[in-house]
């Protein structure tokens, strides 16, 4: 037989395009339709429904950026449909090509009741089936004209990110508001073509199969009348069936179809039409389940249920209903999906917190699961946080974004830096947005690394990013591939059956050990610096607030402030989500970041400030809320400084000056750049010879696409060393104050030695006014180190400082929390800081002397003109500390200094405030003090091993102690946890490295 594909294959495009697809809806009327547009901000339903609209004609243009329209469409059912299954298609002036990304609608009945949502890809609403003919039709519609940001050209610079610089030019036109007859056998037929011409391209063509595909397919289109489908198509319908009815084989690889929709919490929008992106998702899904009895929808993030719950009442009645019934799934268990690189211990510690007590309260589910399938890379401390929120799954997908290596696994055990192991799975269908067509479900069988031993993966399936979610289509698409010869096959599964199925196959997966490394958007550690340091500061505010409030209830008898925590810790938590922390928001979101944060840093100090003066009524006491001692007031207590000694400062006669303490004389030349940092006890220099430290460099940054993502390799290769100072003069105290001006910009610097510290405190601040370009903070050290040490989550772990292979060489941008350490066996340096995440670490061997400069460079700010054109724009200010001759546990400690600098009262003294609890090794961190959240009146206390070593440690309660357990982050008690050994108020703790531990502690006045 001659070959005729590709005859048989553009004849089957060309009439499914102009033929059957069209005939779905043979007949149709329009609708009148009228529209109110509702000034400002979105209005609430009732207000929306009763509002007087004025008349719009299909083609008339409506919608200002970021605006809200209401449509009225009302119409009659022609009576000579009766018995037939009418539908509105409602075309708010859609690009099908753009789910999630543009104008948006939610449909309700007069009554205020949600019907579904619209969206481009699904623009219809059930008006009967069948009808009696002549019904009245009557709908309206919340429209929000969300401007398109990410266009067919993406990443332009657009003001339409913010609505105080979007305009108020219409953004779309109304395309269509018809009741159409549905001609359901029509549709059955284009999903049959749909599936097995989409199959047929993916087989071999030296398969069997295909060319069976390809004659039945032949042959139906032989039976559709192409002037009357619709009454052929039964029969074209009936020539696919022996095809579609062919089995799958044994070996055919499983796939677990989750429904989803990826809805970022902000990112192209703001906060606020999140809110209304979830409703509609949500109203769509519960309709779905309804049509659909095999269908199942899973949704994550707390937070997005908690907006339904909040502002849309008559969707979470029908969501509660949908979870009740076992199909609509609370999934992930964590607040949203945050970043994983960035937040700090007790922050990614609380996501899971906040995000499994909603599930646990609402619905009494306990999710067993991480998911986060958009995330930007995984920190290596994550592992244990999983465990110890009683989880031990996770799933994700973005690692498939790597550029440079391709990660080796699609089903793995991950281990953190304690030794944890975690159950993870990478869907190979490579998206988080499946939606069911046949290269998508090829390529995952195909792409699945663990062929052989497993044959179980999983597809997050419908439109997401913008929301939408699951589709009919889809779920009409996965039925056909249940069981298909030639297709792997599909059946809705919760993310729950899916893993214990996955374990079960495959009990000894391979593992991977550390972070789980992005090789992209590596800028997202920079990127919008405001928000960085309004998270990180927040961050230690809480832990003050919890502190001194949980040490005020105890001897004070203050109220503890419950509802205050709660609230500002998910207003924290929901700012880590993935795109707003990571800086890849639009103006608006990172506008609003700034102020909440200002509102968030206003209200925990009131906080700290009250649990203040009640414990110290008197003032003048120094409070250190560090979890090391500090000039002899112990960590978690309040007193008087020890006297450390002084600093002194003198001219050099070349320019420049000396600062001295006497522990670490720093010497800066004429042009502001630290030109020595000696390590007085240890005779040893810190900064590499020849070279200067403080070095501020510049790059240009223009990345390949993603702008406020993505920073690429290539930056490295044009740099400009900023050497010329302004100025280089004496400051404040015993202190270097250096000017430099460049470009458009202005940089202060104040350079200042502790008394009694071996660390150089540089404070930086930038006023910003450049574009596309990179700022970095040098410090080449005269360190041979073949590693060197970041912060994490709960600990720190090792990178390479070499370029040996091209993993390690694609970690050109990495993070690191509080501090960076290098270290020769004898000695080394830390470079800690109070709000940056970005660096990079290099190594060169120097010729005169076959020494080795290990150089450390900060990451200050970026420009990028994607999402946002005015990134970064205006003053930030900085610290940093280089600390020579430091331990790691050094680092640890001076990390939390410089984060939480120590408060003085206002007043003469009194009576020192002893701890609530301490702890005799300062291996052993405590980064939470807090009351339970029961509201008993325990107190909660959660430390961990530092420095990737043993610890023994006596842990010492401030009052009078009658219980100790040892829980899960919930505060529920651990079954297979040991009693911890208590001898009065002191406990007996033994670590392992890195181990994470939460006591709760029952006092003599709380004992039940």
């Amino acid at each position: 037989m001659h070959d005729d594909r590709t005859l048989v294959e553009a004849r089957l495009k060309r009439v499914l395009d102009e033929r059957i697809r069209p005939a779905v809806y043979p007949e149709s009327v329009p609708l009148d339709v009228a529209v109110w547009d509702a000034p400002g901000e979105p209005v609430p339903v009732a207000e929306g429904l009763a509002a007087e609209p004025s008349p719009i004609a299909v083609g008339d243009r409506w919608g200002a950026p970021w605006g809200t329209c209401w449509f009225r469409v009302t119409g009659t059912v022609p009576a000579a449909w009766a018995g037939r299954t009418v539908e509105a298609l409602l075309d708010l002036g859609f690009d099908e090509n753009m789910p999630g990304f543009q104008c948006e609608g939610l449909v309700y009945r007069p009554d205020g009741s949600p019907v579904k949502g619209l969206n481009p890809r699904n623009q219809w609403v059930r008006i009967g089936a069948p009808v009696a003919g002549g019904e009245e039709v009557r709908l309206h519609i919340e429209a929000a004209s969300n401007p398109v940001i990410l266009d067919y050209h993406p990443f332009l610079p657009t003001q339409l990110g913010d609505k105080e610089t979007a305009g108020s030019e219409p953004q779309y036109k109304l395309e269509r508001m018809d009741l159409a007859v549905f001609d359901e056998t029509v549709w059955q037929l284009v999903v049959d073509l749909e599936v097995l011409g989409e199959l047929m391209a993916e087989l071999p063509v030296e398969s069997a199969r295909r060319w069976d595909i390809l004659r039945a397919v032949d042959k139906a289109l032989d039976a559709v009348d192409l002037q009357d489908v619709g009454g052929t198509a039964a029969a074209a319908r009936a020539r696919l069936e022996a095809v579609l009815a062919e089995p799958a084989a044994p070996s055919a690889h499983r796939i677990s179809a989750v429904g989803h929709a990826h809805i970022d919490s902000a990112w192209l929008w703001p906060l606020r039409e999140t809110v209304r992106k979830v409703a509609r998702t949500t109203s769509n899904m519960t309709a779905l389940l309804e049509d659909e009895p095999d269908f199942v929808f899973a949704m994550s993030q707390a937070q997005q249920w908690a907006w339904v719950k909040e502002h849309r009442p008559e969707v979470w009645a029908k969501v509660k209903k949908a979870v009740a019934d076992g199909r609509f799934v609370p999934a992930g268990g964590m607040w949203v999906e945050s970043d994983t690189n960035m937040p700090g211990s007790e922050a990614m510690a609380r996501q899971f917190v906040h995000g499994k007590r909603f599930f646990i309260d609402e619905f009494g589910v306990d999710n067993q699961e991480a998911w986060l399938p958009d995330t930007f890379g995984f920190a290596a401390g994550l592992p244990q946080i999983i465990k110890a929120a009683g989880a031990k799954w996770l799933l994700t997908q973005k690692i498939s974004w790597s550029q440079t290596n391709k990660f080796p696994h699609h089903t793995f055990r991950w281990e953190g830096i304690d030794g944890t192991r975690i159950f993870t799975h990478f869907p190979p269908v490579d998206t988080y947005n499946c939606s069911m067509k046949g290269s998508e479900i090829a390529h995952a069988a195909r792409n699945f690394k663990d062929k052989g031993v497993a044959r179980h993966s999983l597809a997050p399936t419908g439109w997401g990013d913008g929301g939408g979610g699951t589709s009919r289509e889809m779920v009409a698409k996965a039925a056909r591939m249940r069981n298909l010869e030639g297709a792997a096959t599909v059946a809705w599964e919760t993310p729950e059956a899916f893993f214990r199925k996955a374990e079960a196959e495959y009990p000894e997966p391979p593992v991977w050990v550390g972070e789980l490394y992005l090789e992209l958007h590596r800028a997202t550690l920079t990127s919008q610096a405001k928000t960085k340091q309004g998270n990180r500061r927040s961050e230690h505010l809480l832990r003050e607030a919890e502190l001194w409030a949980a040490t005020a209830t105890v001897r004070a008898g203050l109220p503890y402030p419950y509802e205050e925590l709660d609230r500002i810790w998910k207003t924290v938590l929901l700012h880590q989500f993935h795109d707003i922390l990571p800086g890849s928001s639009i103006a608006w979101v990172h506008r609003e970041a700034e102020k909440t944060y200002a509102a968030v840093a206003d209200e925990l100090n009131a906080i700290i400030s009250r649990a203040q003066e009640a414990l110290a009524p008197e003032g003048g006491l120094v409070f250190n809320s560090a979890p090391h001692a500090w000039d002899g007031i112990p960590a978690g207590g309040a007193g008087e400084p020890a006297a450390t000694g002084g600093t002194s400062l003198a001219p050099r006669a070349e320019g420049g000056f000396v600062l001295d303490n006497g522990l670490l004389r720093v010497t800066v030349d004429a042009n502001g750049l630290v030109v020595s940092a000696y390590d007085i006890a240890a005779d040893r220099e810190t900064v590499a010879p020849g070279r200067a430290a403080n070095l501020l460099q510049i790059h240009p940054d223009f990345p390949n696409m993603w702008d406020a993502w993505d920073v690429d390799e290539f930056y490295r290769n044009t740099v400009t060393d900023l050497v010329d100072a302004d100025e280089v003069t004496e400051g404040e105290g015993a202190s270097v104050r250096v000017v430099r001006s460049f470009g458009a910009s202005k940089v202060t610097q104040t350079l200042s030695l502790e008394p009694g510290a071996r660390r150089l405190d540089i404070v930086t601040e930038v006023d910003w006014h450049e574009t596309e370009k990179f700022l970095k903070l040098a410090f080449p050290l005269d360190l041979h180190a073949e590693r060197y040490a970041s912060e994490t989550q709960f600990g720190h772990f090792y990178r390479p400082t070499h370029t040996n292979t091209s993993w390690e060489a694609a970690k050109f941008e990495a993070c690191n929390h509080r501090f960076v350490h290098f270290a020769e066996p004898d000695w080394g340096v830390a470079l800690v800081n109070d709000s940056t995440y970005g660096h990079d670490v290099t190594r060169t061997v120097r010729a005169e002397d076959s020494g080795t400069t290990t150089t450390v460079r900060a990451s200050l700010l970026r420009a990028p003109r994607f999402p946002d054109p005015e990134t970064d724009q205006g003053v930030h200010r900085f610290r940093h500390a280089l600390v020579a001759g430091a331990s790691i546990g050094d680092a640890v400690r001076e990390g939390y200094r410089i984060n939480l600098p120590r408060r003085t009262g206002a007043g003469r003294g009194g009576a020192e405030v002893a701890p609530l609890v301490g702890v005799d090794d300062d291996a052993v961190v405590v980064t939470a003090v807090k009351l339970a959240d029961d509201g008993s009146g325990d107190v909660v206390v959660r430390f961990h091993e530092s420095r990737g070593g043993r610890a023994r440690a006596t842990l010492t309660t401030g009052f009078p102690l009658t219980g100790a357990t040892v829980t899960d982050l919930l505060e529920r008690p651990l079954a297979d946890a040991a009693v911890p050994a208590r001898d009065g108020n002191a406990i007996a703790v033994a670590l392992r490295p890195f181990e994470l531990v939460t006591l709760r502690l029952t006092r003599a006045s709380t004992a039940r």
